[in-house]
């Protein structure tokens, strides 16, 4: 079965009064059969780290280089997350493809690195709102799944996360029959690519709050959340992470 995992993508948010959520986020957790993972600004995942080690959640990063070391002014290598206590990191997040240009090969390579260093690769893919309604959205995930899978990936080192561009920080949620299509097709392409396709968690991502998450949880194929504003808080993610384990 695929784990669950709550993932909590805190974006370019938190100063270092935002470690405090942490105590109450770690004291109201584990959830029985539930992953929670943290994913701070680069400035925040050294003291995130430490303030989860010995908890039931982990820390994660935002995104990785490709290389693992060199000249790459500001860039971050996987094994530089790892070093600092990471266990998993987001690739090809809508917001980088977009703000940064990464194509799909980029986010294989940076997935391979993450592997390399011993980090769960956290694959994002969705379409947008323009390719829903010209009903392309199932053949550009799938294209960008094919694309943005490096060699070597599994249900043990990747995750994938369905976040349609149209639904992330508008307020705007996919319907359960478009999150189940839409993970149905994922599911059916990753079994067809990896033996242990059927193993690998899918993740949907897009405005998920504690009032939405019961409903999107209880569709099939939908093993957790990558959620964005809802977990910068206790308060905003505690019932996102109990809903989970209620599924």
């Amino acid at each position: 079965m695929p784990q669950k995992l709550a993932a909590g993508n805190w974006k370019m948010n938190g100063l270092r009064s935002a470690l405090d959520e942490l105590g109450a986020l770690a004291a109201a957790h584990p959830a029985p059969g539930v992953g929670v993972l943290i994913c701070p600004p680069a400035t925040l995942l050294a003291e995130v780290a430490r303030a989860l080690d010995g908890t039931a959640l982990t820390a994660g990063g935002q995104d990785c280089h490709a290389e693992p070391k060199g000249a790459h002014t500001g860039d971050i290598s996987a094994e530089m997350l790892a070093d600092l206590g990471a266990t998993h990191v987001i690739t090809g997040h809508s917001e980088r493809r977009a703000d940064h240009g990464e194509s799909d090969a980029v986010v294989a390579a940076k997935a391979g690195a993450a592997h390399r260093a011993g980090l769960t690769a956290i694959i994002c893919l969705g379409e947008s709102r323009a390719q829903r309604e010209a009903r392309e959205h199932l053949s550009v995930i799938t294209a960008q799944l094919a694309g943005s899978l490096p060699e070597g990936a599994s249900a043990a080192n990747t995750i994938i996360a369905y976040e349609p561009i149209w639904a992330i920080g508008t307020g705007l949620t996919a319907g359960p029959a478009e999150i189940a299509e839409a993970h149905a097709a994922l599911r059916a392409a990753l079994e067809a690519r990896l033996e242990d396709g059927a193993e690998v968690s899918i993740l949907y991502g897009g405005s998920v709050k504690g009032d939405n998450a019961a409903e999107i949880f209880g569709v099939a194929n939908v093993d957790g959340a990558l959620v964005g504003g809802a977990s910068l808080t206790e308060a905003d993610f505690s019932p996102i992470i109990r809903a989970l384990a209620e599924a």
